[in-house]
């Protein structure tokens, strides 16, 4: 069971903070995504190179409450909008959840001709300060990080900074297949990404 980044996602307290903050860090404009009625949460997009993609998403104040807890650790938000949480693509979720529990149960999500299960815990929060990766499988045979055109951008390095890196990179390590990502000992839990932009090295957090 390997685990392939699919994409990043900054949060904000407001959808408009999300995405002010991944197009200024990137110097390029997202574009509309959609609502997920079944988490109340909207989103912005852009493609990347590679089939990889990022999202800024938020609470969505116009829909109304989920009957659960939203998806990565919404409810709870707060403060300056930022790199939060990454997303990885697995063939089987549920066998992927077989083996990372912690990652909460699957949860089938539609937003208009795209389709999904996704990880979510009970209580939204993901484990490792929410550093650990939502696992999703794409039932759509054409994902975002597919349909998207890249924007000349690469995600070049993803950095996972937590007091407990070591043990997270013991965790699911084996089972991750990218070189992109790394782990590093830190005080503060914390993503950073570095990217190559057509207006140079760009860094977001």
């Amino acid at each position: 069971m390997m685990l392939e980044l699919d994409h990043v996602a900054v949060l904000g307290e407001t959808l408009a903070e999300a995405v002010s903050h991944a197009e200024s860090a990137l110097g390029q404009p997202l574009s509309p995504g959609g609502a997920h009625p079944d988490f109340g949460t909207h989103n912005f997009l852009i493609g990347l190179e590679d089939e990889l993609y990022l999202e800024a998403i938020a609470v969505d104040p116009s829909a109304p409450a989920p009957g659960r807890a939203r998806w990565f650790g919404l409810d709870g938000f707060s403060g300056p909008a930022r790199l939060d949480k990454w997303i990885c693509r697995v063939p089987d979720i549920d066998a992927a959840l077989a083996r990372f529990p912690m990652a909460g149960e699957a949860v089938p999500v539609t937003r208009g001709a795209l389709s999904w299960k996704i990880s979510v815990p009970r209580d939204g929060q993901l484990p490792f300060d929410g550093l650990f990766p939502a696992l999703i499988e794409w039932i759509s045979p054409v994902p975002p990080g597919v349909s998207l055109a890249g924007a000349g951008t690469r995600l070049e390095a993803l950095t996972v900074a937590h007091p407990e890196a070591e043990a997270l990179k013991a965790l699911i390590g084996p089972a991750l297949a990218t070189p992109l990502v790394d782990f590093a000992v830190e005080a503060k839990p914390a993503l950073r990404a570095s990217f190559a932009t057509p207006s140079g090295q760009r860094i977001l957090q």
